[in-house]
């Protein structure tokens, strides 16, 4: 049964378009819905599958502006990747997702040692036979370069100095998996110049850099040993970097990885006293603090937040969590797409808060570190366009419960759930999060659905695969005026779906921003096109033109199966999105 009207009665709370068609209220939406329903052409009930509204009033959330944000993992400085950030190509895909905050973090963050020392090749070791003196002399002569320049330090690498690169981080790759799997961790040497070098890629990008200092450095009665981190702290500060700071990655996970455990009071002494050593360092006497930086809201993490937040939790500035959807089972594309796996969010979310709010109820929430999968992902499957469904997914319900910030593990290198690989070319995930910083806005509206009725089955949840979200556009989107929304819809459906837009958002022009896999390997491509066109960079520098479709006022929305779409309604004006 088709519902042919929009009824003002309907407020989704969730954007998941059939939860909604659960819901009691559904039932009686025909006898609420008959009289409308004659004054309708025969035509339109025909073309018409779901209306859709907007609350353009008053939004439901105000979140970061920062909200999409980025994360690179300590293992650059295992696998070398560290000495190319410095690349113009990186800087230029990084500062396109600007403004945002990079968090240097993970979980190697634990086994991470501060040397000041300039000189690299002390503590990088002996490697590979490839890699060797001149490779060496490469990375020094690139080094001597930056220096010399003023201002934002950007380098051009040799293919066969890439190309070697590539080949050490590749015999690399499988030794931090392995690492990994196995919970055993080596320790990580930051020194003095990789310092800089990370804060250079930051700055040049236009990134606010987070840094995640050791949890586990620790004296005989198990206290935090703030030594090294004393000793980073003074160095950052006689550079004037402007730095934001955490401690520990995933601390209920310590006993698994070290047999050694920190309870949730001395987790908050550490933070204390990190707090106190941020302002005897005057230059960090007001720098931002964040954590603890749980994983996903189990019993342990739970248990871990709740006494954190109760002993001491309120010195940090945002409350942070991680969350992965799937792990090392996935092996098919379809897993992706699962509608129950992408609503577990919702659940983890709401744990989280519940914890925050009873303790500090004004507190941010951040995701400290989110991907689509667990242990750094699956070649060729979480590098896809179809990593996308779980990336959008993660984005938009987020902002609906008021996540303030979203830190995407990972930009580059680590894994295969980055956003750009070891080419320096952007993977699907990229070009939709380029989409996203450039579309939608910090400003969260309510999304009003009635639609095409189903059936359920006596005993069986059924759950929708056509999400629906919308934000004021972005202000730093010079394309379009203030009291523009965007909406984004994820269609998980195998065939088309028609949405006519109803309400206050009837009869405008829409501008529109359809993504589809590019090529003959569907779903599995890492090329995308935008309504119609692969989308790839000009060259080192310079992004395609990111061209809308214009749909005339009063046409029908038609989302292909297995897309995704951003579509910006202009000249709505918008109250709530005027300010």
């Amino acid at each position: 049964k088709i519902i042919s009207h929009f009824s003002p009665q309907i407020n989704m709370s969730h954007l998941t378009l059939m939860s909604s068609c659960l819901s009691p209220g559904w039932a009686v939406l025909p006898q609420l819905l008959a009289p409308v329903t004659k004054r309708l052409s025969p035509g339109f009930l025909e073309r018409t599958l779901i209306l859709l509204d907007v609350n353009t009033r008053s939004p439901l959330k105000v979140l970061n502006e920062n909200f999409l944000s980025l994360q690179v993992d300590p293992s650059i400085l295992k696998n070398g990747w560290l000495d190319f950030l410095s690349s113009k190509r990186l800087v230029t895909l990084a500062r396109g997702l600007s403004p945002a905050y990079l968090r240097f973090g993970g979980k190697r963050t634990d086994f991470l040692q501060f040397h000041n020392l300039k000189n690299l090749a002390k503590f990088r070791g002996p490697g590979p036979d490839y890699y060797l003196k001149n490779y060496e002399d490469d990375i020094v002569r690139s080094d001597i370069a930056l220096d010399k320049q003023k201002g934002c330090k950007l380098a051009s690498h040799p293919d066969m100095m890439l190309e070697l690169q590539r080949e050490k981080a590749a015999q690399m790759q499988q030794v931090l998996l392995k690492e990994q799997f196995s919970n055993l961790y080596s320790d990580v040497t930051i020194t003095a110049r990789s310092l800089d070098k990370l804060y250079n890629f930051a700055d040049c990008a236009g990134l606010h850099l987070i840094f995640g200092l050791n949890a586990l450095h620790r004296n005989l009665d198990n206290s935090w040993n703030a030594s090294s981190a004393l000793s980073l702290l003074k160095y950052s500060a006689g550079k004037k970097y402007n730095i934001s700071w955490e401690l520990g990655n995933e601390p209920n996970g310590y006993r698994t990885m070290v047999s050694r455990s920190v309870n949730s009071t001395q987790l908050a002494q550490d933070y204390i006293l990190l707090k106190t050593l941020l302002q005897s360092v005057r230059y960090y006497s007001r720098a931002s603090l964040y954590g603890p930086n749980i994983g996903r809201p189990r019993k342990n993490a739970i248990l871990l937040l709740d006494g954190f937040m109760k002993n001491g939790g309120s010195v940090v500035d945002a409350v942070t969590w991680q969350h992965y959807y799937i792990d090392r089972r996935v092996t098919k594309v379809e897993d992706f797409m699962k509608t129950r796996l992408l609503d577990t969010l919702t659940d983890q979310i709401t744990k989280v808060l519940k914890i925050v709010h009873i303790h500090t109820p004004e507190k941010r929430v951040w995701f400290g570190g989110v991907g689509p999968e667990w242990a750094g992902g699956i070649n060729n499957l979480s590098d896809t366009f179809a990593a996308g469904f779980l990336w959008l997914n993660t984005l938009g319900i987020s902002a609906m419960q008021g996540i303030d910030v979203v830190l995407r593990h990972t930009f580059f290198d680590y894994g295969y759930s980055h956003l750009v690989d070891q080419h320096f070319n952007p993977l699907p995930d990229y070009w939709l999060s380029l989409l996203f910083k450039r579309l939608v806005g910090p400003r969260v509206l309510a999304v009003h659905v009635a639609g095409l009725q189903r059936k359920p089955r006596p005993g069986r949840v059924i759950r929708d695969k056509l999400r629906i979200y919308a934000h004021c556009t972005s202000s730093h989107n010079h394309g379009y005026v203030r009291g523009s929304i965007t909406i984004y819809i994820i269609n998980l459906h195998r065939s088309r779906k028609k949405i006519k837009l109803a309400g206050t958002l009837r009869n405008k022009t829409v501008h529109q921003y359809l993504l589809q896999p590019a090529g003959e390997d569907g779903l599995h491509s890492k090329s995308v096109q935008l309504n119609g066109e692969p989308l790839a960079m000009v060259d080192s520098d310079t992004f395609p033109e990111l061209k809308p479709r214009t749909l005339r006022a009063g046409r029908t929305i038609a989302m292909p199966p297995l897309s995704i779409g951003f579509y910006v309604i202009k000249n709505i004006n918008a109250y709530a999105c005027r300010r």
